[in-house]
């Protein structure tokens, strides 16, 4: 192998230069400030935990993304976290278990064993926030709202939110008794949208017509609001379960028109990506220059059981590298003082109190070039009648 190629980082393994990492860490003190002003605080959970940990609720679709190694400690299995909201369901549950309502927020890089999107991070800078305790529309309009305006922190202003419900799907499945292999199988398909293969698998398997018509239903049903009043006609023979998933998405979409009534709602009943272990209401943030969602996010009631509890939970989560990308440029901007170097007193008084008023103050070292190309300068330090004082370059 040439030597050239050990500095290559493996496919879909990102890292941020310092340009890109100001605008990082920018946008993550400020969303981490505004979930603070909504009452959510923050945690810092390990980056390694136990497998059985992490992948608690049984999320199939979780474990295949998580990297796992053999503790030489205990010989138990650890994994990478691949995903941290089961980290925070865990501290709701055991760390700081409470009957309230409990509101967190985090921040920190997880890893996948695979891209799950185009283009998509292994990587990923995730920061969101979770609402432990309640299992109403409420909450997760609440949630949902907190999103608009943390994205808003990015300069996002034209964007799209998408909602489903999972619970239209499950009931579905539920009428017609499919197994949870089976059921897995024709979600895959459905998010696909792939009308021909779901066909098939459901007249291999004999499935009865108006379950079978109501899941090809699913892929035609996406649009405005209007969409709701379709599938109640669509699904008015199925059982309970689905008409109250229907109402719930409907209340939904009632209280977001309220809170954020600057933002276009779009519903899609196939659209159920993400992770297995969602029960309730999902959604998906969109904007006009990607071709794929920036955020996401849903209810995942009963995950607790595992642990030991049963409790609501919904939330979201983001990439910090993908917000990074609609900031502006001068938005990053700072100003550059270069101070030449020595330790006159009066030089590391003013390089002091120029850095106190904000400004980089960079001291250039014995020897050193005098190329700065790869930063951009706007003033040097220099001294005049004994005192040192900032020179604009861009006016000599």
């Amino acid at each position: 192998m040439s030597k050239d190629k050990y500095w290559l980082l493996p496919e879909g393994v990102d890292e941020s230069l310092p340009y890109e990492a100001a605008g990082i860490e920018s946008l993550r003190r400020l969303m981490l400030d505004n979930f603070a002003r909504w009452g959510y605080q923050l945690v810092i959970p390990p980056i390694i935990e136990y497998v059985d940990s992490l992948l608690a609720g049984g999320a199939e679709d979780l474990e295949l993304q998580t990297f796992k190694v053999v503790d030489r400690g205990t010989g138990r299995l650890i994994g990478l976290r691949a995903d941290m909201t089961p980290q925070l369901t865990r501290i709701d549950t055991h760390r700081m278990p409470t009957k309230s309502p409990q509101r967190f927020c985090y921040s920190g890089p997880v890893a996948h064993t695979f891209s799950e999107k185009f283009a998509g991070s292994r990587n990923p800078l995730q920061i969101g926030a979770e609402l432990f305790g309640h299992s109403g529309v409420e909450s997760d309009a609440e949630i949902i709202t907190l999103l608009v305006n943390s994205l808003s922190i990015a300069n996002i202003r034209s964007l799209t939110i998408e909602v489903t419900h999972i619970g239209i799907f499950r009931g579905i499945c539920a009428a017609a008794s499919f197994t949870d292999e089976f059921e897995d199988q024709v979600l895959k398909a459905l998010v696909k949208k792939d009308r021909t293969s779901l066909i098939e698998m459901l007249e291999g398997e004999s499935v009865d017509s108006l379950v079978m018509e109501s899941l090809l239903a699913l892929i035609d049903l996406n649009g405005d609001l209007d969409i709701i009043n379709d599938a109640r006609v669509a699904f008015s023979s199925l059982p309970k379960s689905v008409s109250e998933a229907i109402d719930e998405l409907a209340a939904l979409c009632d209280l977001l028109k309220q809170f954020v009534p600057q933002v276009e709602l779009h519903v899609d009943l196939a659209e159920l990506r993400g992770y297995r272990y969602h029960s309730g209401i999902m959604f998906a943030a969109y904007v006009p220059e990607m071709g794929r969602s920036i955020a996401w996010g849903g209810r995942y009631d009963g995950v607790q059981k595992e642990l030991g509890r049963d409790r609501g939970a919904t939330g979201f989560s983001t990439d910090l590298r993908i917000l990074e990308q609609f900031l502006e440029k001068d938005e990053r901007f700072e100003t550059i003082v270069i101070a030449p170097c020595g330790n006159d007193k009066k030089l590391l008084a003013a390089m002091d109190r120029y850095r106190k008023e904000g400004y980089i103050v960079i001291q250039t070292l014995p020897g050193q070039s005098t190329d700065w190309d790869h930063v951009n300068i706007e003033f040097r330090l220099v001294k005049k009648n004994e005192e040192w004082i900032l020179e604009n370059l861009s006016k000599l």
